[in-house]
C-alpha cells in the first residue's frame, strides 16, 4: 500500500511540478498523464525513476522521452475523441497508452519485435483495447491503407520524410523532432490542403533518432 501511495504522489508531482510548468495546460492531457501508470511501462530496473525528469533507457539503445516532452507532444497534437492516430516508434508503449486514452484508435509501429511484444503486453495489462502495435518500420515498408488524423513520431529525424505528411488527412496534425543532435526542433505540421502544410515550431530538445533517420556521416579529411 505504501509503495502505491508513493507512486501516486510521484505521479502527481510529475504532472504539477514538471509537466504543467512547461506550458502544458490542456486539462485532458494533464488528466491522462495523471491516470496512466507510467511506472508500469518503464523497464523494471528503472521503475523507481519512472517520474524523474529523465529520458529512461530501453533496449536496443532506445529510450523513453522525458515526461515534459511527452506532455508537449500530446498537447501539440490536440487529439480528439474520434481521431485515428498513427504512432511511429512504440518504445515502451506509454505514449501509445496516452494517445489511446485521448483518441479513438491508435496504430503504433515498432521496429524491434521484442519491444513491440512487451508494449502489447503492457497495454493489455493497462486495459487499453483501442491500440494495436505492429512490428514494422515507418521509414521502410509500411504502407497504410488509410490516412490519419494524428501522427506522433517519437524519435528524431534528420529531415522529415514526405511520406509522414502524405499520410495525414486534411486538418491532420503531425508531431516530429527534426535536426542534428544536440540541438533539435520539435515541430507540429497541420495539413491545410493537399499540398499546404502549416508548420509551427514548438521548442528545442534533443532526442534519439529513429533507426534509419540519422543524418549522413560528415566527411572528414
Amino acid at each position: 500500500m505504501a509503495g502505491s501511495l508513493n507512486f501516486e504522489r510521484a505521479r502527481f508531482n510529475m504532472v504539477e511540478q514538471q509537466v504543467r510548468p512547461w506550458d502544458v495546460i490542456d486539462t485532458r492531457v494533464l488528466d491522462v498523464l495523471g491516470e496512466v501508470k507510467r511506472e508500469d511501462f518503464v523497464p523494471p530496473r528503472h521503475r523507481k525513476l519512472a517520474f524523474a525528469d529523465l529520458a529512461l533507457p530501453l533496449e536496443h539503445g532506445e529510450s523513453m522521452m522525458k515526461p515534459v516532452v511527452e506532455g508537449r507532444l500530446l498537447q501539440a497534437l490536440a487529439v480528439q475523441a474520434d481521431d485515428e492516430v498513427l504512432e511511429i516508434g512504440t518504445g515502451s508503449g506509454f505514449v501509445t497508452a496516452c494517445l489511446a486514452r485521448l483518441g479513438r484508435m491508435v496504430t503504433s509501429l515498432e521496429i524491434h519485435a521484442d519491444l513491440a511484444d512487451r508494449a502489447r503486453a503492457r497495454l493489455g495489462t493497462a486495459g487499453i483495447r483501442n491500440a494495436e502495435v505492429l512490428h514494422a518500420d515507418g521509414l521502410k515498408g509500411f504502407r497504410p491503407d488509410r490516412g490519419y488524423d494524428v501522427i506522433a513520431v517519437t524519435g528524431a529525424v534528420a529531415s522529415v520524410p514526405q511520406a509522414f505528411k502524405d499520410w495525414l488527412r486534411p486538418g491532420g496534425r503531425l508531431f516530429v523532432v527534426r535536426g542534428q543532435s544536440p540541438v533539435m526542433e520539435a515541430i507540429v505540421y497541420t495539413r491545410k490542403s493537399e499540398s499546404w502544410f502549416e508548420e509551427q515550431s514548438l521548442f528545442e530538445t534533443d532526442l534519439k533518432y529513429l533507426a534509419g533517420a540519422e543524418p549522413p556521416p560528415r566527411f572528414q579529411l
